[in-house]
């Protein structure tokens, strides 16, 4: 969208919200939220239903270097109860009446599909990634690959009647990836970006960041790379597929909410890639992870809610469900002040 119409058009938003019944601005941060919901969809009638949250799962090659707590194995064993709608983000979806599919782009052990309510997709074509440290996590074939899975559910929530979707991420090491993505993007700095993680101790920190500085220095030394090849080069598969789905999502006009810090990290390469993506975002939290608050913050995103979460599967996101369902009955339901004026 232009610059044109995004300002018309807040004032159009800004004149509805100050219209309604009650003192300008006494709604706080709920107005601006609402504001912020009707600018991604360019209405002053947003939709919240229906709505869907797509988890896309893969494994990661730099797990070797110990920066996990958690072997590879630990990530199929995770897509399997997603599949019966058991771990945290399925739990939230299903109390938040949200479609909830996980599509499985590069795990190193497949999962077979069980009969179930969650729609589980095999779309994988390489099992796991590279060792980011020392090498590509993928070929420019395998991103092209992933990155179009990633659009392709964007379009099949779109074609099932959504106006909102989640994306979420499963892939044990995945922090380190996106630890990377963020450095090199935002121009953050490795010290400020690496956190725990799913709970390393303090050795295993300190690995973690020798990891990040290594693989950061070795996309620099390359040249001038563009955000496809930091995302080749870094990336997971299923970082890059959300990052897809976010673009195409963007590009189709779905409201988009962020997730964690590895969430925000697919969502800055979709922007790097696909400029404008970020106007139809809202970021749901912000999580645990230090580098979080600089990646939203490259973004111009503020989180709604801060609840010390550090789980990622989409599950703050999901957690802000409830203020933007607010928000839409609120612009949508309320009376306004000519309806005092003619009871």
């Amino acid at each position: 969208m232009t610059d044109t119409v995004t300002h018309d058009y807040n004032d159009l938003v800004r004149d509805r919200l100050n219209r309604l019944c009650k003192p300008p601005g006494s709604l706080g941060d709920l107005e601006s939220l609402t504001h912020r919901l009707c600018t991604t969809q360019q209405t002053l009638t947003p939709k919240t239903t229906p709505r869907r949250t797509v988890v896309f799962a893969a494994d990661h090659g730099v797990t070797r270097e110990g920066v996990t707590a958690w072997p590879s194995e630990v990530t199929a064993s995770v897509v399997r109860l997603m599949q019966q709608q058991r771990t945290a983000s399925g739990v939230f979806a299903r109390a938040l009446q949200c479609d909830y599919e996980v599509v499985d782009v590069g795990l190193l052990h497949p999962v077979e599909s069980v009969s179930s309510s969650v729609q589980f997709i095999n779309a994988a074509k390489r099992r796991g990634t590279g060792n980011l440290r020392c090498e590509p996590a993928m070929t420019e074939d395998d991103f092209d690959y992933v990155w179009q899975v990633g659009g392709r559910r964007a379009e099949a929530a779109a074609n099932a009647g959504c106006h909102l979707v989640v994306g979420g991420e499963m892939g044990i090491g995945n922090t380190t990836s996106a630890s990377c993505i963020v450095g090199l993007l935002a121009d953050v700095d490795a010290s400020l970006v690496v956190g725990r993680g799913a709970g390393i101790d303090d050795a295993g920190l300190v690995r973690k960041r020798s990891v990040v500085c290594d693989a950061i220095h070795r996309v620099r030394s390359l040249g001038d790379t563009d955000a496809k090849q930091v995302g080749r080069q870094v990336g997971g598969l299923e970082i890059v597929a959300l990052a897809g789905f976010y673009a195409r999502a963007a590009d189709l006009g779905l409201t988009i909410v962020l997730d964690g810090f590895i969430a925000t990290a697919a969502a800055i390469l979709a922007e790097s890639i696909f400029q404008g993506s970020a106007q139809r975002m809202i970021a749901g939290h912000c999580s645990a992870e230090p580098g979080h608050r600089a990646a939203l913050s490259h973004l111009g995103l503020s989180p709604l809610l801060d609840l010390n979460f550090r789980l990622g599967e989409a599950t703050g996101a999901l957690a802000a469900l409830p203020l933007i369902d607010l928000a839409a009955a609120m612009i949508n339901d309320m009376a306004t002040l000519d309806d005092l004026e003619n009871p």
